[in-house]
């Protein structure tokens, strides 16, 4: 008989952990899931798609939450965009007041602001044209700038030349001109009040960022974010919200995976050099006189992986019990578990989906050896490194037919969260610990794009309320996610650590996957070369050489798509 490469282990059952192990990051207060709820206050275009995908399409399940919790993200999304709307009513009710005020000249302030609103747009379209237009858009914005501020400067010169003393020189001048020349003195007092509004309205736009950073550097620290009790985004939400959270929390972690058909997999992130591998059964001619070799079931296959793939949680030896608990590795922390994929289109209502999870010991029995196309059993395999923030999910599924068998291997990868959700900790303290004259110089940068940004987001808010009201998703059929949350604020790369502990989780899992089906072949009288060639072929041509490997993942291309490299509060 073939010496097996690594001894057969006793079945373990694949939600116990062994001794040596250690229990995976709470996906509720984890550092990935910390960082999307900050994502939330900082991106306009992020909370959109999150509200969108969670809250207007109630009907639509939730995709598979890997290391995060997306009510809590939810619910940060709302918060934030309520606390948006209420600071754009306030700018936008401050430039009605200074319109008001000044007679309606404060309106000529807002053509030059406009216009810069209109060239960051145009700058941020690809191509040499608009960029061309950007910047003629940006110089002559700048231009009409600079000669309404030389007119209110002339206005005050003129004011105070009309109460000097001396009958000559530039002040007598602009006394006449704007005292009695111009409108008279009531002309002057009401464009004098043209500074005092814009400096109203750069204290609020200033006040408006120091709160999104006393956000998240208060109710999103570290330390008050794992304490999800006294989260403050969770409460007073609302009816629908309650619902709607309630649904999250049944769905995001099932083993019960309701899909859709044009996309099974979303919320695993990109698909990362799957394979598979096919080969005639053949029986050994070692055997002993008399023996026949086994049958193999799917299941038994399963089996046969699942204690090679439990002891990568087991430290290896290191002199003292003590040595090996401090070992970091975060294969200690991986997690494999059954998953059956059913289309979500098939209920007719959301809430069948508890009914059906609770039969899914009978779907798995079922599914692992029907080789069905619809309902699909997979071992599922995950490692959360970088406390959640890079997830590595290994998709094995095994069938046999015909004497022949196939074993297909989906890995999956969600990369590190956006650079700018990564950072807000850092962002935030840093404004809030800048000096007074550094704060006003950031609001008066970002005062002449308040105006648009404000109407943008009222105008978002009323979108979708309109599309609550007016959408029927309440009573609709249900479906299967279109959108993960987390798919949307991954990056399209990572770092050359990430790439490293990338490579190295998903080949030492797949080389425990292709040990697995060798002993289990070999154990039950079945040859094993042609699997174990093929599966070697197919993994080292993907693993040959780190610096070479491309992390960056093209698949679905739906990463980053609501980030336009400006934060409207960041």
């Amino acid at each position: 008989m073939t010496e097996s490469p690594i001894p057969r282990q006793p079945a373990v059952d694949p939600q116990h952990d062994p001794p040596g192990g250690r229990p995976p990051v709470d996906p509720a207060v984890s550092e990935a899931g910390r960082f999307l709820c900050a994502g939330t206050y900082l991106d306009a275009g992020y909370r959109d798609r999150v509200i969108e995908e969670l809250y207007v399409h109630e009907e639509r399940i939730v995709a598979p939450s890997y290391g995060f919790d997306a009510s809590r993200v939810l619910a940060h999304a709302l918060r934030a965009r309520r606390g948006e709307l209420g600071w754009a009513l306030g700018i936008l009710g401050a430039w009605f007041a200074g319109s008001l005020l000044t007679g309606g000249a404060l309106a000529v302030v807002l053509v030059p602001f406009l216009l810069l609103s209109l060239a960051g747009w145009l700058r941020a379209r690809s191509g040499l044209l608009p960029r061309l237009l950007a910047l003629a858009v940006r110089i002559y914005a700048w231009w009409n700038l600079a000669v309404i501020v030389l007119l209110v400067l002339g206005i005050w010169l003129a004011l105070l030349g009309a109460f000097g003393d001396g009958d000559d020189g530039p002040f007598a001048l602009g006394g006449l001109l704007f005292s009695g020349g111009i409108g008279g003195p009531a002309a002057g007092f009401v464009l004098g009040w043209v500074p005092a509004v814009f400096a109203g309205v750069v204290t609020l736009v200033g006040l408006q960022r120091g709160h999104v950073a006393r956000t998240i550097a208060g109710d999103l620290s570290r330390d008050r974010y794992a304490h999800r009790a006294s989260d403050p985004a969770e409460a007073d939400q609302g009816v629908r919200f309650a619902r709607v959270r309630q649904r999250i929390l049944h769905e995001q972690h099932s083993p019960m995976v309701l899909y859709d058909i044009n996309d099974p997999f979303v919320g695993a992130g990109e698909p990362y050099r799957p394979w598979q591998v096919s080969f005639e059964l053949r029986p050994r001619e070692d055997l002993e006189p008399g023996r026949a070799p086994q049958p193999l079931t799917n299941d038994r296959i399963i089996a046969g992986i699942l204690p090679l793939l439990e002891r990568l949680r087991v430290p290896s030896q290191h002199g003292s019990p003590q040595a090996e608990a401090a070992v970091m590795d975060r294969l200690r922390e991986l997690v494999v578990d059954s998953c059956v994929f059913l289309p979500g289109g098939g209920l007719d209502h959301r809430d069948e989906g508890p009914l059906l999870r609770a039969d899914f010991e009978a779907h798995r029995a079922a599914a692992v050896e029907e080789g069905g196309e619809r309902r699909r059993y997979f071992l599922r395999v995950r490692v959360g490194g970088w406390d959640e923030n890079l997830v590595v999910t290994v998709f094995v599924r095994v069938h046999t037919q015909g004497g022949m068998m196939m074993v297909e291997v989906a890995p999956h990868v969600l990369l590190p969260v956006h650079v700018t959700f990564h950072n807000a900790d850092a962002d935030a303290h840093r404004y809030l610990n800048n000096s007074r004259f550094g704060k006003a110089v950031w609001a008066l940068r970002h005062t002449p794009g308040s105006f648009t940004a404000s109407l943008v987001t009222l105008g978002r808010g009323i979108a979708s309320w309109w599309r609550i009201a007016s959408g029927g998703h309440g009573g609709a059929r249900p479906e299967g996610p279109r959108a993960s949350v987390r798919e949307l604020a991954a990056q399209d790369n990572g770092s050359l650590f990430h790439l490293m502990d990338l490579d190295r989780y998903l080949k030492t899992v797949q080389d425990r996957i292709v040990a697995g089906i060798t002993v289990v072949l070999d154990e039950n009288g079945w040859y094993t070369e042609a699997f174990a060639r093929r599966a070697d072929v197919q993994i080292n041509a993907h693993f040959g050489d780190v610096t070479n490997s491309a992390i960056s993942l093209g698949g679905r291309g739906n990463h980053n798509s609501t980030h336009r490299g400006s934060h409207g509060n960041g």
